[in-house]
């Protein structure tokens, strides 16, 4: 009876590291909008394949281009103002210049009239006032500037958005149809990286601490691959089981079970 439980036992201990894992892609990507708009084309035919530089959904997005060109125009002109303001400004300092020393000449002289005085003074005045007011007219179209500068981007990003390439990726499931209106955070698509993939596996607490440093099996063959995660945090659905990973090469067919065992060197 003893020899049946100690054969017993050791049948146990000797499968309890073999664990079965899917080949899963290195990330599966939910992909959700980032703007509103009307769905005007996908490209159902690429589902399953690699998707490259070309869109496989567009947004409408004519109302952004054509503002993007006019805000391009605007910030041209807002420049060129700004040119010949500074121009004037530099002509401005020039005549108050001139007009600081006529005033300082004067200012002292007995022979000048209080009228001649004052007027000299008040024409230095409004001349520094026309300085001032240029020089806040320069400040005033730069803000406009930079205000457009931020909407070019928004609408840049906007464009972007709206035009949707993921090159590398294998498109895995559109969400949408042609003709649909979208939100912000409305589902789109996803995607899958299959450049590597990935096994998970669920360890016992025995297993975990030392989970790094075992050999990988893969089907009953050793393999050069190692845990390349390992939470040491028990799973929240497999109770007192914790999550590890293992990233392998591409393989030809995803989503087969495999067998996986962790021995000792």
């Amino acid at each position: 009876m003893k020899i049946l439980t100690i054969l017993f036992l050791t049948f146990t201990l000797s499968f309890a590291k073999v664990y079965y894992s899917k080949v899963q892609p290195y990330e599966l990507r939910d992909i959700s909008s980032n703007v509103s708009g009307l769905v005007l084309f996908i490209d159902e035919d690429m589902i399953g394949k690699k998707l490259t530089s070309k869109a496989y959904i567009r947004i409408d997005s004519e109302l952004d281009a054509k503002e993007l060109v006019f805000i391009k125009d605007k910030l041209e002109y807002l420049r060129s103002i700004v040119g010949v303001n500074k121009k004037v400004l530099v002509n401005l300092e020039e005549s108050l210049v001139r007009k600081r020393g006529n005033y300082k000449r004067i200012e002292d002289l007995k022979f000048k009239s209080v009228v001649e005085k004052d007027k000299e003074y008040h024409d230095l005045i409004s001349s520094e006032n026309l300085y001032l007011s240029t020089q806040k007219d320069i400040q005033n179209l730069k803000v406009q500037i930079t205000d457009l500068k931020l909407r070019v981007a928004q609408l840049q990003r906007s464009l972007k958005d709206k035009y949707l390439s993921e090159k590398g990726f294998v498109l895995y499931e559109i969400s949408v149809k042609v003709g649909q209106v979208v939100g912000v955070s409305t589902p789109l698509a996803k995607i899958a990286d299959i450049s590597k993939a990935k096994l998970t596996i669920y360890l016992n607490e025995v297993d975990v601490a030392d989970a790094k440093n075992k050999v990988v099996y893969i089907d009953g063959k050793q393999t050069s691959y190692k845990i390349s995660r390992a939470l040491n945090i028990a799973d929240s659905k497999n109770i007192s089981k914790y999550m590890a990973q293992i990233i392998i090469d591409s393989p030809k067919l995803f989503s087969k079970l495999v067998t996986i065992e962790l021995k000792d060197k």
